[in-house]
């Protein structure tokens, strides 16, 4: 930072940088935040604001930028996006009421992980900030959404958290100074990072934290004392919000756990692969966009949740299962359900914003709105008749008392901010109703006063003005003054006339001038009162909250099964996964106007056919059939209906996939080593309740080491005598066919098409057996690959096919190479080399560049040379 002149006002400032060096200081200066030196390059960059330089003492100059402070919730949320720290510091004390410098104080520090603005925050994402504590053999995990007051601590393997962190997609991470290493070598997720000095991270500072936030004496309730390492992470949010002076905490009520052993594993290659909730592609969609049918904030939020973290429980499940399907059998009471849903927006975050004191008037309203439509939610599903809906209802707390409490205290147009229009009812404070008459009655009231001084004077052209000097004023030209009674008090002659102020005016000047702040005064005075009195219902209102958004939930999974033809899975403790006539959830939804999606059938037994070896040719439908049985059996296990005519779903606690591979070149890995990465993850993962794809497993390498890699996988996830996961693997490797053969739960399956008069016709069914052919030719024609390449294909596929007759089984690569060497590189005007055309002038080129020595050439000679070269190409 440029050294800054110490005036009083940046010395000031300067003590305020200190506090906060790494983060943009929003310094307010009358009705602006400014920033300055570093900080006003960065927020210029950012915002678009214009950068200034102005004196600033001895031949020095700072740079300037800012904005309006009415403006902070259009920029803030701009910084924290670009993953800015940001301290706010404001005017602790009326600028009007003091001859000295204001004092200021730095009110709070938002960061990425630590925001509570509404524009910042994606209203269908949880804004997490996550702590991670390093033990020796495993690591603590916290995740806080200060909007909501979500608080959840876990303790598990790197692995684990490396997948948790992943998954719940936190936007700021906390980890104790000298971690650095560690956290780079085992976490993959990618966000803003915090460090914090080792002292907070002890057992007894995070516990003493821990019980003074929720006011107990133990942490034994909340059933987290089996996790001391969580238990560290979590105290360390604590440590930090007091850091960033976040002190209105009162919305944090528990600490729950995320237990491992409830949910399927999920790893990250397995949810960028099944694009669970973001799709690869531009042009593609998630799972989550294809059944997200909620209605209200919370609901989208917690359905994000549900789908990262599917059951294992077969009890939930089934209660989940039992609801949606009284929801889709009745139009009626879905429709009013989901209707009182919509009306309650976002109660969560709003009660966080009443907890921290952030909530503005207008969203008073609304959190108004919001608990009546709760209530009558409560009332709709008790009154269902359908136990798994009664009970949510039952769970429900009566806090109508809240809306009431609302409506008659706020104003019923109330603005966003205060002091553009009136926040408080009238009614509620006699004071307040007196001042507000009084206000905005003045004008009239000023024309009485001059009304009756004229009639009692004669003086006709009396008028009441205003200025800054004395205030309210009588005014009367000469030719009336004689006219002017002896209790008016003359205040200043002019050239026509003479100006003067009675007691009544100065009377009532001071009752206009002070009623504006004593509007603001009792204004906020009830206001506050209001949120005290609200947030003693803040357990209720959670717990209504997380009510509605399950229901949201429970909806969305029957409103999407009406619409997409779904069924009710069934799920059971065995070992085996059965689906009929499944679809891709996804790709169905894509399918163009009149075209329906090709059905199948998938059966899997850890007993009987536990792997299935699924071949044909590209674009046939290998892919969507593998991703699809991993769909429908997690969509099964967050609660939903199934894309299919029946299902039968033994749990599966784990999916792995290997699907598609790409080189990994800020990592310096191939598309190879990615491979291998994630099938070795896999089999050192794997269960008897897992489920795992692969899909053309081995094709980063030779032909050869893949078929040998692929067999010894498939062998040994066979073979194990540990675990028997089921197994969906697609290939081209058409060898492979022969492991039915040879393993007694292996079956072959192609996905079939057919050949109709040179053409290829995709049917995209599974059939038993396997397939010889992978019309990978015809896929390159379909492509839009130039006739000429594809004729030319056609032959040196002949050659290779009738050289190879008569080889080994093994396909001896001595024997290939041969039929390779044979083939005739002229034909049909294509040649193998550039150089072999028989053409003099390239003949000189290439000549030209034989007789060059590399090693002695130097850039100028070179460019020369590249120069008679394309001149002899040219012409020129």
């Amino acid at each position: 930072m440029a050294k800054i002149a110490e005036t009083p006002l940046m010395l000031q400032y300067l003590e305020m940088k200190k506090k906060h060096p790494d983060a943009i200081l929003l310094f307010r200066v009358g009705d602006f935040y400014e920033t300055f030196s570093d900080d006003a390059i960065a927020a210029s960059e950012i915002l678009g604001i214009t950068l200034t330089r102005r004196a600033n003492g001895k031949a020095q100059s700072v740079e300037l930028a800012g904005f309006p402070h009415h403006a902070l919730d259009s920029y803030l949320p701009k910084l924290v996006r670009a993953g800015r720290r940001v301290a706010i510091c404001e005017q602790l004390e009326d600028p009007k009421l003091t001859k000295k410098l204001v004092k200021r104080g730095i009110t709070e520090l938002v960061t990425p992980g630590v925001n509570t603005s509404t524009g910042a925050l994606q209203a269908k994402e949880n804004n997490f900030l996550a702590a991670v504590h390093i033990g020796k053999n495993s690591v603590g995990l916290a995740f806080l959404d200060i909007s909501t007051g979500e608080f959840l601590c876990s303790e598990t393997t790197a692995e684990e958290a490396d997948k948790l962190l992943c998954n719940m997609s936190p936007k700021e991470l906390l980890r104790m100074r000298g971690t650095r290493d560690f956290c780079m070598r085992n976490f993959s997720h990618k966000c803003s990072v915090f460090e914090l000095e080792d002292w907070v991270y002890t057992t007894d500072a995070a516990e003493e934290r821990l019980l003074r936030q929720f006011s107990t004496a133990t942490l034994k309730g909340f059933g987290v004392g089996d996790l001391p390492l969580g238990v560290i992470a979590a105290g360390s949010i604590l440590h930090y919000l007091d850091l960033t002076s976040h002190t209105q905490l009162s919305h944090i009520t528990s600490l729950s756990r995320i237990d491992n052993r409830l949910y399927m594993h999920l790893d990250r290659f397995t949810v960028r692969n099944l694009e669970l909730v973001e799709s690869m592609g531009p042009e593609g969609k998630s799972l989550l966009k294809v059944i997200d049918k909620t209605v209200c904030p919370m609901g989208s939020r917690l359905l994000y949740r549900w789908l990262i973290l599917p059951l294992l429980d077969i009890s939930r499940l089934n209660k989940r299962h039992d609801a949606v399907e009284a929801f889709f059998s009745n139009n009626e009471l879905r429709d009013q359900a989901r209707d009182a849903v919509r009306r309650t927006g976002d109660m969560e975050r709003l009660g966080g914003r009443v907890a921290s004191g952030k909530i503005s008037p207008r969203e008073m309203i609304q959190l108004s709105e919001g608990v009546r439509g709760a209530m009558t939610l409560k009332d709709i599903l008790r009154g269902s008749g359908i136990p798994v809906l009664e009970d949510i209802g039952v769970g429900m707390t009566d806090i109508i008392d809240v809306a009431d409490w609302i409506s008659a205290t706020i104003s019923g147009d109330a603005p966003t901010s205060f002091g553009k229009a009136p926040v408080i009812a009238p009614g509620v404070d006699p004071e307040l109703d007196e001042l507000r008459g009084l206000h905005a009655n003045s004008r009239s009231k000023l024309q009485e006063i001059q009304a009756r001084e004229m009639e009692a004077t004669g003086i006709s052209s009396l008028k009441v003005a205003y200025n800054n000097v004395f205030g309210y004023y009588l005014e009367v030209r000469n030719t009336h003054k004689d006219k002017v009674p002896e209790y008016w008090i003359r205040k200043q002659t002019l050239v026509n006339a003479e100006r003067y102020i009675t007691p009544e005016l100065k009377e009532y000047e001071e009752k206009i001038a002070g009623a504006e702040e004593r509007i603001a005064a009792i204004e906020d005075r009830i206001y506050k009162g209001l949120l005290s009195k609200i947030n003693t219902r803040f357990t209720d209102l959670h717990v209504n909250a997380s009510a509605v958004a399950q229901t949201d939930c429970l909806l969305s999974f029957a409103e999407a099964a009406a619409e997409y033809g779904y069924v009710r899975p069934e799920i059971d403790d065995s070992l085996s996964l059965s689906i009929m006539e499944g679809r891709h959830p996804v790709i169905e939804r894509n399918m163009t106007p009149g075209e329906s999606y090709v059905s199948n059938s998938v059966t899997l037994d850890s007993d009987s056919c536990q792997i299935i070896m699924i071949t044909g040719p590209n674009m046939s439908g290998k892919s969507a059939l593998l991703r699809q049985t991993a769909l429908i059996a997690l969509m099964a296990q967050i609660g939903s209906f199934v894309p299919a005519k029946a299902a039968r779903i033994g749990i599966v606690d784990k999916i792995f996939t290997r699907v598609g591979a790409s080189d990994n070149i800020s990592s310096g890995e191939s598309t190879f080593m990615v491979e291998m990465n994630e099938a070795a993850s896999i089999l050192n993962n794997m269960s008897n309740r897992s489920l795992i794809l692969f899909d053309e497993l081995g094709r980063g390498t030779s032909t050869y080491d893949g078929i040998s890699i692929a067999w010894s996988i498939v062998e040994h996830i066979h073979d194990n005598g540990r675990c028997r996961p089921k197994t969906l693997f697609a290939t081209h490797y058409h060898e492979l066919n022969e492991m039915e053969n040879k393993f007694e739960r292996i079956s072959n399956y192609n996905v079939s098409v057919k050949e109709i008069g040179g053409k290829v016709v995709f049917l995209r069914k599974l059939e038993k057996g396997g397939s010889e052919h992978s019309f990978g030719i015809h896929v390159a024609k379909l492509a839009g690959m130039p006739p000429a390449i594809v004729k030319r294909a056609n032959q040196v596929l002949a050659h290779l096919e009738e050289a190879s007759k008569g080889v080994n089984g093994d396909k001896d690569s001595i024997a290939v190479k041969g039929a390779v060497s044979g083939i005739d590189s002229r034909n049909d005007g294509y040649q193998m080399s550039f150089f072999q055309l028989d053409d003099p002038l390239l003949s000189q080129i290439r000549d030209r560049l034989l007789g060059v020595d590399v090693n002695t050439l130097t850039p100028l000679q070179a460019l020369n040379m590249l120069n008679d070269l394309q001149g002899l190409l040219t012409g020129k």
